[in-house]
């Protein structure tokens, strides 16, 4: 079963953490069509937060039309990433990515110094294409 994480000191809303969690793991293929999510009561005794918290991200997921809700059976994913790389694929992707880190890392770059340098290459890339791919 899918479990979230939260990261207090974000600056991240919580339900919008949640909500991310999901969106990521469809996409990757981590979670697929008809994958049942935790309950709302079940996320929020995992996690210590409100409950309304939770249900806010469930309902912002099902708006997005990522989950359907069935009454008395739970939340379920409702589709496949439409555009999903194939796994094999996105592992090998995932090698090099994380050897990448690794290697920034090892040079002295602190988290937030990878992440400025990741978000400032895919802007530029984005610029440059004159489009972006969400």
């Amino acid at each position: 079963m899918f479990e979230f994480r939260f990261e207090s000191g974000s600056g991240v809303p919580p339900y919008l953490q949640l909500v991310r969690q999901v969106e990521h793991a469809v996409r990757l293929g981590e979670l697929r069509r008809g994958d049942q999510l935790p309950t709302v009561k079940e996320v929020a005794r995992q996690l210590v937060i409100n409950p309304n918290t939770v249900q806010k991200a469930y309902r912002e997921l099902d708006h997005r039309g990522i989950v359907r809700g069935r009454p008395g059976q739970g939340t379920f994913v409702a589709r496949d990433d439409p555009a999903g790389v194939p796994p094999e694929r996105q592992a090998q992707l995932r090698a090099g990515f994380e050897r990448w880190i690794d290697e920034a890392r090892g040079s002295g770059l602190t988290i937030a110094d990878v992440e400025a340098l990741v978000s400032s290459v895919l802007l530029r890339r984005t610029q440059r294409s004159g489009k972006e791919k969400e």
